[in-house]
């Protein structure tokens, strides 16, 4: 489970190329949760500016680029909780 986690904080170090100004929650349903800040993505559990939860099949599709994060919030695929402008800069981001 934890290799999973890893492998996603590292495809999402490859996307960011470095850090993240803010921070961000990936949290996978019933796997774990990845943070992303300056310092880059890790496997973590910590407090951040937004928290999005999806489960792992949406959170793959969002990294491999086949879902856009925007597409999946409104889809209900993902909920957002925080601050919803650090997620709009992060979609960006990701995109």
């Amino acid at each position: 489970m934890s290799d999973t986690l890893e492998q996603a904080a590292a495809k999402l170090n490859e996307k960011m190329d470095g850090g993240f100004d803010s921070s961000a929650k990936f949290e996978i349903t019933g796997m774990g949760a990845i943070i992303l800040d300056a310092n880059g993505a890790r496997v973590a559990d910590e407090d951040a500016d937004v928290t999005m939860t999806a489960d792992a099949e949406t959170f793959e599709e969002i990294l491999s680029g086949e879902l856009n994060p925007t597409a999946a919030f409104m889809g209900g695929k993902l909920t957002i909780d925080g601050d919803m402008g650090v997620a709009m800069q992060l979609a960006q981001a990701l995109a």
